[in-house]
């Protein structure tokens, strides 16, 4: 089973934000994200106009998404 926690790395040392529920050691993976949360479009083989177009889209579904009931589907 995989599990994400937030955290941010400082001094050389990753400071988890969250809590990571029942697991008390496992392996771990860091992965560094860009601070400004932008998206290399190019990386991921869109172009603006395409990511624009899927924005949209997937907006609909935001309000779905955001609801309270939906957090069981983050445990699977």
């Amino acid at each position: 089973m995989l599990k994400s926690v937030k955290g941010i790395y400082r001094d050389g040392k990753v400071v988890l934000l969250e809590t990571p529920g029942d697991l008390t050691e496992g392996k771990v993976i860091v992965t560094f994200l860009a601070e400004s949360g932008l998206v290399e479009l190019q990386s991921r083989g869109i172009d603006r106009e395409q990511a624009g177009d899927l924005r949209i889209r997937l907006s609909r579904f935001a309000e779905d998404w955001e609801r309270p009931e939906m957090d069981a589907y983050d445990d699977l």
